[in-house]
């Protein structure tokens, strides 16, 4: 009998993180729903709001024929893109916190403009609206996820993964986020991998190479993790690992307690919500 994926578990990077830092914070995320409308949360944040729109903006290019890619000023596409986010719906506090965002966004623009890297050479985009592909079938678990850029090596019908980053801090040595991209990759389309990167778009006008992790230990790590997050669902017991409350579930429970501002729906129908915070800037932890 052929296996169902809408009753198999999905995993992603960013599920995987959730779970990782805290189960409850997962759920939260992930699984639970507003029982009055059906949809799942989401907190915005200016350091997501200008994440999300730069991504948008560079990873649109990979669709384009090379020559076509630059032909239209990519700040005008960058300006559309931040209309989307303007305000509450970023979850800017002030016009002048809104304006030292996005004028990090147009230096990062200006960047990728000025050095183009991978941006000016042949690309490949996997035919799914979200790649995915069987982890184990046996399990009951796919495992799913966006790649940034593909960029193509014709000689060697090969290709390089690379992962543009917004943020200022740099990715963990640990990350699961390489080895999780390399498993979509060379389980989603036919051409081997030979090489993996990240952009740090905010200071580097190079990318960053990054040792081409090895699938089957990765496989083993991501799947190990995911048994663990199929069984929490089964069991329905998602515990924060500090009890009483974390800083990576805290803004979940605040929405549940009504004390987060609801400001719209996301690209995803989700409710998006702002989180009063001490500080006028929001954290700096971005996953995209």
């Amino acid at each position: 009998m052929p296996s169902d994926k809408f009753s198999a578990v999905w995993v992603s990077h960013s599920s995987i993180g959730d779970f990782i830092k805290c189960p409850r914070a997962y759920f939260l995320h992930n699984v639970y729903k507003n029982p009055e409308n059906g949809h799942k949360m989401s907190i915005t944040s200016p350091a997501l709001a200008l994440g999300q729109t730069v991504h948008e903006v560079v990873e649109a290019l990979s669709v384009l024929p090379v020559d076509q890619r630059f032909r239209e000023p990519l700040l005008m596409k960058f300006n559309l893109a931040w209309d989307k986010v303007s305000g509450r719906k970023g979850g800017f506090s002030t016009p002048e916190q809104e304006l030292r965002y996005k004028q990090r966004g147009e230096a990062m623009i200006r960047r990728v403009m000025e050095h183009p890297g991978p941006l000016k050479n042949l690309a490949v985009k996997i035919k799914m609206d979200l790649p995915h592909y069987w982890l184990s079938e046996e399990d009951g678990i796919i495992l799913c996820g966006k790649i940034d850029w593909l960029e193509y090596f014709p000689d060697t019908d090969s290709v390089s993964i690379v992962d543009f980053k917004t943020g200022k801090n740099e990715e963990n040595t640990d990350s699961l986020q390489l080895p999780i991209y390399h498993l979509l990759v060379a389980n989603c389309q036919k051409r081997t991998v030979n090489q993996v990167c990240y952009w740090y778009l905010d200071r580097n006008d190079e990318m960053l190479e990054q040792p081409l992790p090895d699938l089957e230990t990765a496989k083993e790590r991501v799947l190990k993790i995911a048994k663990e997050m199929k069984l929490a669902r089964k069991l329905e017991r998602f515990k924060c690992p500090q009890g009483t409350g974390c800083h990576n579930c805290e803004p979940y429970e605040k929405i549940l307690r009504g004390e987060a501002e609801f400001v719209g729906l996301n690209d995803y129908n989700q409710d998006l919500f702002v989180i009063p915070y001490d500080k006028e800037e929001a954290p700096e932890s971005v996953i995209l």
